[in-house]
């Protein structure tokens, strides 16, 4: 797996006290050993769910700190729900896209594009993505801050 890492300006001991801070805000468990820990960290990508358990390490660099997160294992898992919910509004687009090829189906077609749009409001205007990269952003700013 890729390596994560960001720079800071503030020295290891205020880097690790950031780490602490914000792997509480996100609701991961941060286990501090030496300069560094491991970190099992919840994360979303799209539709999938998961974990990434990973070893953090706190390095000197020049005038402040590099942190590197180096992801060991990773479960991600679908959101069944959002599944089901995109499959019916592919039906309803489906349905909408041929009505005009089969006009008996016109008395359904409204139907199918609010499934449509359905689907659009329920799971994919609200997708989002939270990993390693996003937890390390959070780290610069809570170190800066």
């Amino acid at each position: 797996m890729a390596e994560h890492a960001v720079d800071l300006t503030v020295p290891p001991e205020k880097a690790l006290a950031a780490i602490r801070r914000t792997a509480e805000d996100w609701g991961a468990e941060f286990q501090p050993e030496g300069a560094g820990g491991k970190l099992h960290l919840p994360v979303v990508a799209g539709i999938r769910r998961g974990l990434v358990t990973g070893a953090v390490e706190v390095r000197p660099a020049g005038e402040g700190s590099r942190v590197v997160l180096l992801p060991e294992t990773s479960v991600y898992y679908v959101q069944t729900a959002s599944v089901m919910v995109l499959l019916l509004a592919a039906a309803g687009g489906l349905l909408t896209l041929l009505w005009p090829f089969y006009p008996e189906l016109i008395a359904v077609a409204p139907f199918g594009a609010i499934l449509a749009l359905g689907g659009w409001f329920l799971v994919v205007s609200r997708l989002r993505t939270s990993g390693p990269d996003e937890f390390l952003a959070a780290v610069a700013v809570a170190a800066e801050g």
